[in-house]
């Protein structure tokens, strides 16, 4: 039954995929078609407020010049925000003004996608943040990465430009994310998770006991939270607590929504290159991948914990721990490994009580980086490695590589060699820190080869724009705010620049002929090499960390 409801889910959003990846085409394809009868009008009154009267396509720089300078204005207001949040309008109760280091790590982390949260969101923030702070830049945040897949894909494709930043992010909101938002909130209040802006309810428990029960506007913000791959929760306990996840339907909704865009980008990659088979290509590579990770977590959960096994305590449900009785094993396994694909960070159980070989399953998504992925960025990681397959492979049988009809050469390998050792440096390197320094030692809560896993695991979620978290480091200090802030900031912007610049030297290639000798990348084989690239790559780079962590401790469990 455990591995039925995975299948269901799995089968859902395989149907989704060729609708929502057809509607984003159309969004981005900048080709009238019947969407511009419903949107067309609202976002000519947004251009013409904001000054944009010509939407000329803009050169690589240009356009990421654009979207960092549009981040950097988001995040100053944000900061303000948070910092005056006492004295701001809707307050009613009564919560003081961030620290100056936390509102630093959670602008930084909200606006590059992650949503690492070293607060606890019903006690840290007012309901003001929460919409015009948190809400607003998971929006915003997610229509940035779109932007920025949408240019990368036109630039590889041989369109004649990368398209125009400030129109492709007023689409993304207008076309795609808040109509969806809309709808997903409202189902979720039918559902009975809570929209209100009314303060915390006060009950008497059986006891006689006086408690303070939080609610607030958790539909909307749940909603984009999924839709844009986000993950910060509205809770503490994210969406294993029961306002914003209160059943296995809900459960279902919320994977389908952090899932269905990133899953539907490879095809509307396919339809911009003309050849459908090619975003197939991509997506099955992704899937691939994705399953088996999942079936590892699945496996490893419902075998349960090898030492509470020994003391022959009956475990017929699995690793229970840290787990939600209303999901079980199969739901608690399916949300694990779909939120570090697609790098939400939303979580609905502990990871860290994961067994330590379900840990490598979140550990190795965010690592690899290119398994469906978030906003946009999954897609671009998966199609960087798609042309590192293809010089590879020209380089075995002597033969210039070529890439959808463009020559790959020395500058474009530079920059895909710094997009893919960039990603591990800024892991490997502060994880190690952390252990030689005492500004890290004191958080670290864990000893032994668990407490390397929980601060691996901090950064790998930093790094990934993911935000989830093993959750054993009392995290909330300097030392973890201004390191996974830095590592935030370093993940998120310097793979995207590295891959406009590729994207603005293929596009002004002239285009090569296809020949007999022109290696196909739209078949099996290529699917194949792709995943092996992947996998080679990845275990190169991150199996050594991996042994020394989640399989040590595995190993003394045995």
């Amino acid at each position: 039954m455990g591995i039925l409801q995975i299948v269901v889910v799995i089968v859902i959003l395989i149907l989704l995929v060729k609708p929502m990846g057809t509607y984003l085409y159309h969004v981005f394809s900048n080709e009238p078609n019947r969407t511009d009868r419903w949107f067309a009008g609202t976002e000519k009154g947004i251009y013409k407020l904001i000054g944009l009267k010509k939407r000329d396509g803009m050169f690589w720089k240009k356009y990421a010049l654009s979207f960092v300078l549009t981040n950097i204005v988001l995040v100053a207001f944000s900061y303000i925000f948070l910092r005056l949040q006492r004295g701001l309008p809707l307050n009613p109760n009564g919560i003081a003004d961030m620290e100056q280091t936390l509102s630093f790590n959670t602008v930084i982390s909200f606006m590059t996608n992650t949503n690492l949260q070293h607060y606890s969101g019903e006690t840290g923030l007012s309901y003001f943040s929460q919409m015009a702070v948190i809400t607003m830049m998971m929006f915003t945040s997610a229509a940035s990465g779109f932007s920025v897949a949408v240019a990368f894909v036109r630039g590889i494709t041989g369109q004649k430009s990368v398209g125009n930043f400030f129109e492709d992010f007023v689409k993304a909101h207008i076309r795609v994310f808040i109509p969806l938002a809309l709808l997903v909130s409202l189902v979720l209040v039918g559902l009975h998770v809570p929209q209100t802006l009314k303060p915390s309810l006060e009950v008497t428990t059986l006891e006689g006991q006086t408690q303070q029960i939080a609610i607030g506007p958790v539909a909307s913000l749940e909603s984009i939270k999924h839709l844009g791959t986000n993950g910060g929760g509205f809770f503490g306990a994210n969406s294993a607590h029961p306002f914003e996840n209160p059943n296995p339907l809900t459960n279902v909704l919320e994977i389908l929504s952090m899932w269905m865009l990133p899953a539907s980008l490879p095809y509307m990659y396919g339809l911009f290159a003309k050849n459908k088979r090619q975003g197939w290509v991509i997506f099955t590579a992704m899937m691939t991948l994705f399953v088996l990770l999942l079936g590892l977590n699945y496996y490893a959960e419902t075998k349960g914990n090898p030492a509470i096994n020994a003391l022959g305590i009956e475990s017929s449900q699995g690793s229970m721990e840290g787990k939600e009785v209303r999901f079980g094993i199969p739901q608690s396994s399916l949300f694990t490994s779909v939120t570090t694909a697609a790098t939400t960070g939303s979580v609905n159980n502990m990871h860290d009580t994961l067994t330590p070989l379900g840990g490598i399953t979140p550990l190795a998504l965010m690592m690899l980086n290119n398994v469906f992925g978030g906003k946009g960025v999954g897609l671009i990681n998966m199609l960087m490695y798609a042309i590192m397959g293809v010089f590879l492979c020209g380089l075995m049988v002597g033969r210039t590589p070529e890439f959808l009809g463009r020559k790959i050469e020395a500058k474009e390998m530079k920059l895909i060699a710094i997009a893919i050792l960039v990603h591990p440096f800024i892991i490997l390197v502060p994880t190690a820190g952390a252990f030689l320094t005492d500004l890290g030692n004191g958080s670290i809560t864990n000893p032994g080869f668990h407490g390397l896993s929980q601060v691996l695991y901090e950064y790998v979620s930093s790094a990934a724009n993911n935000g989830s978290g093993f959750e054993g480091l009392a995290d909330n200090t300097t030392f973890w705010n201004v390191t996974t802030g830095i590592v935030m900031l370093l993940g998120r912007y310097v793979s995207i620049i590295a891959m406009l610049a590729v994207t603005g030297s293929l596009i002004q290639k002239k285009p090569v002929p296809e020949t007999i000798g022109t290696f196909r990348t739209d078949n099996g084989l290529f699917t194949g090499i792709l995943i092996g690239t992947v996998v080679i790559i990845g275990a190169l780079t991150f199996l050594p960390v991996i042994v020394l962590g989640p399989i040590a401790e595995y190993l003394t469990l045995r």
